[in-house]
């Protein structure tokens, strides 16, 4: 994931930030719970398309 676009990226429910998570090809929201896959280098930045993080996701930083 390049930085530059990281830093402009924005959660689209709450604007909030984004953690990116190399291993599993999402950008977290940890305000909402919610994880943004990436495909092919392109990040879903749709709320249908993200998944709910459970609760063991949400309480890690």
């Amino acid at each position: 994931m390049d930085k530059k676009l990281l830093a402009i990226l924005a959660c689209p429910v709450c604007k909030g930030n984004l953690d990116y998570h190399r291993e599993s090809q999402e950008l977290i929201c940890r305000a909402d719970g919610l994880a943004f896959p990436i495909r092919d280098d392109i990040p879903v930045m749709l709320e249908k398309e993200a998944r709910t993080l459970t609760t063991d996701e949400r309480l890690k930083k």
